[in-house]
């Protein structure tokens, strides 16, 4: 076999009867017909049939195929014909056409398979054999075997065109593709870092890259104005479904520009990838600010594809006699409302006063539900003799109410709890009664974030990361309300509630970026620390600049419409974080961790306190956080000596036939005393005084118990 000659089993067409070529792949079905035997022969391309016929193959070719099992890697040699008529097949692209085989070469066979690899019926009409379902993590342990499936390797293809557009894109905008470290030093980014060890520099850490932000913008520092990467990202994140520790993302950062070069040129690019998955976006993508979206669907992240958009009706009952709204009122609250248009016929009153009110509402964090039904020109429910007339006139000009329409509202004295509540409403309702239009994208961009976010201890912490350019540079750094009204130029992209990416102009003047970083309560010794080599670079001249990152593991699932992005990432963890496939992760040879210096770093750095854990009595006192006095040492030694004494005998014990499930009767031990007494320190409010170590409020304790 000279395989240069082979060609793929997708390239053959029609107009190739007659041609005698050279195919390899694994087979993917087969019909034995007493005497003919069918197979198709799949390979990345697609499938061929592949017919071995007595007539026109030798009988030692017949009798080899005859041995061929589903997944054997073959090569054939034969002449490609058109199919009987009635015999075409139109689940595949070769389905008017066929190979005779003549020669057959097994290249390697296969085990027994775990699943069904085979997804395409041989026969027109036939149920596909690759219907059935199978556990995901047998998928993923056999990834293998998945990718040889037509639907996996069609993702993994789909993805590579994708990357291959914007390489295009970004090339015809003089973007260069530059690559940044991997292993590089861990900074405060939202999340947790996995972290390296060095065998070189023991006790210290790399960092893998949650992003390449400082590294980007010190690109732009550089000189280089304009850098895009497809770059790997790690974040040790809590799990949720549809997340992954290692994922992709389309890093983007370009230099003396603003907020509308972003716009255009993203939402370009996102057209034309959409389009490889033959989704039509209409441009310009629509804006809203974060204040919006959150006063009118709850979410920093809308779906408008529907509407059931809310309307503020607090100021309709400032003078309501409707108890549960008054005294929600005197706390400062506000409601909000929703009115599902046409859908009363579908939300009966039991749905809506027992599922919604009673079960659904409070599951999302509500209080309660108000809800109300339009019919004959009035509003109807369980509560409306207790609202005015001109409280329901007023709800029903605000709502634009017409008969058949369905008012629900939800009031609280916290707007956070009326807008969230509402939001995970309103996406329930949507849902539930087939408001959302099949494959329709809805992006928008989302604006105007709020630059800080208040923390319990009374501080800000950055919405986004420190380095995102505020609204205005007069701002007072030690005044926290000023501060958490400030607006951020920061930019989201949003598609059918999804967030694709999100990015920002970047800060470019030193001492507004010392300013920030005075804001969130870092010291000079503390941006030193963390930032020293990154604001040395703003010292040389920075040139403004912003940019973005596009999640590509989730825009290439949102564009081939998968139900997880673990179906368009090669070799993807499982929802534990876990590969199936590898077994990472997994446990190290000891020798592995010496080298790394890992073996003793608890002897190392130990706990203030830690040395007294040489004695046994002071062991029992360290482990268990009780202060021993020294008069309570003497008895407290003669149990100990007791207890191990009866510990000697009960091991010798264990050896015989009668082994000893107690050596003396049970009984408590206790300091003398039988009223209780509060303790002198806790009087003096010095509780943890005899703390060996202590964290803010808390004991300090050990975080492995030997």
């Amino acid at each position: 076999m000279h395989f240069k000659e082979r060609l793929f089993c997708g390239q053959i067409k029609p107009g190739d009867e007659g041609r005698t070529i050279l195919l390899a792949g694994w087979v993917d079905a087969f019909r034995d017909h007493g005497g003919l035997l069918f197979i198709h022969l799949r390979d990345r391309s697609g499938i061929m049939q592949i017919v071995f016929n007595p007539e026109i193959a030798s009988k030692g070719v017949c009798d080899l195929a005859a041995t061929l099992r589903a997944e054997y890697c073959i090569a054939v040699r034969g002449e490609v014909r058109k199919r009987e008529a009635g015999t075409e097949n139109p689940n595949i692209e070769t389905g008017t056409i066929e190979l005779m085989v003549k020669e057959l070469t097994i290249l390697s066979e296969s085990d027994a398979l775990p699943f069904t690899v085979s997804e395409k019926a041989m026969v027109s009409g036939a149920q596909s054999l690759g219907a059935e379902k199978v556990n995901e993590d047998l998928r993923l342990q056999y990834r293998y075997l998945d990718i040889r499936r037509s639907s996996v390797r069609d993702n993994i293809i789909a993805r590579h065109r994708i990357f291959k557009c914007v390489r295009e894109f970004l090339d015809s905008r003089g973007f260069l593709e530059i690559e940044t470290p991997v292993l590089t030093m861990s900074t405060p980014e939202g999340a947790r870092d996995y972290l390296v060890p060095s065998r070189v520099h023991q006790g210290n850490f790399y960092a893998l890259p949650q992003s390449p932000q400082l590294f980007k913008q010190l690109l732009m520092i550089g000189g280089m104005e304009r850098y895009y990467q497809l770059a790997r990202c790690f974040r040790d994140e809590d799990l949720r479904p549809n997340r992954q520790p290692e994922f992709t993302q389309l890093d983007m950062e370009a230099s003396f520009i603003d907020e509308e070069f972003i716009y255009e040129m993203v939402e370009e690019l996102t057209v034309r990838i959409f389009a490889e998955g033959g989704i039509s976006l209409l441009r310009p993508f629509p804006r809203i600010t974060h204040k919006e979206a959150m006063e009118t669907t709850g979410s920093d992240k809308p779906d408008l594809r529907f509407g059931l958009l809310f309307k503020d009706v607090t100021e309709l009952f400032q003078d309501t006699n409707y108890t549960i709204f008054r005294q929600i009122m005197q706390r400062g609250g506000c409601i909000k409302g929703i009115n599902i248009k046409g859908q009363s016929d579908k939300l009966s009153k039991n749905v809506l006063q027992n599922e919604y009110a009673k079960e659904i509402a409070p599951s999302f964090g509500a209080k309660g539900m108000t809800w109300m039904r339009a019919e004959g020109g009035k509003l109807e429910s369980n509560i409306v003799q207790y609202f005015s007339d001109k409280e329901l006139e007023g709800l029903k000009q605000r709502f634009d109410v017409k008969d058949g329409d369905v008012l629900i509202m939800v009031a609280d004295p916290s707007y956070s709890v009326v807008v969230s509540a509402l939001g995970q409403l309103r996406l329930h309702l949507a849902e539930r009664l087939g408001m959302i239009p099949e494959d329709s994208f809805y992006p928008v961009w989302v604006t105007d974030f709020p630059l800080f976010e208040a923390t319990e201890d009374g501080g800000v912490t950055s919405s986004h990361h420190p380095f995102t350019a505020p609204d205005r540079e007069d701002f007072d750094p030690e005044n926290i309300d000023e501060l958490l009204a400030l607006h951020s130029r920061a930019y989201d992209l949003v598609v059918n509630g999804e967030e694709l990416g999100g990015g920002s102009i970047r800060i470019n003047d030193r001492n507004l970026q010392r300013k920030i970083f005075k804001a969130l309560g870092l010291t000079e010794e503390d941006t030193a620390q963390k930032f020293g080599f990154f604001l040395r670079a703003f010292d040389f001249g920075a040139p403004p600049h912003g940019g973005l990152a596009l999640g590509m593991d989730r825009a290439v699932s949102m564009i081939l419409r998968t139900q997880s992005i673990r179906e368009v990432i090669a070799f993807p963890k499982n929802r534990s974080a876990a590969c199936p496939l590898t077994g990472a992760p997994s446990m190290v040879k000891r020798g592995q961790l010496a080298d790394l210096g890992l073996l003793n770093l608890e002897a190392k750095e130990r706990l203030p306190g830690a040395e007294k854990q040489d004695n046994l009595l002071d062991r029992v006192s360290w482990v268990s956080r009780i202060n021993i006095k020294e008069e309570e040492r003497p008895m407290i030694q003669a149990v100990l000596a007791q207890a191990k004494g009866l510990a000697g005998i009960a091991s010798k014990n264990a050896g015989t036939e009668e082994p000893a499930y107690t050596v003396v009767p049970l009984s408590n031990r206790m300091r003398p005393g039988a009223s209780a007494e509060r303790s002198e320190l806790s009087q003096a409010g010095r509780l943890l005084a005899n703390a060996p170590s202590v964290k803010g409020t808390f004991f300090k304790v050990a975080p492995i118990l030997e």
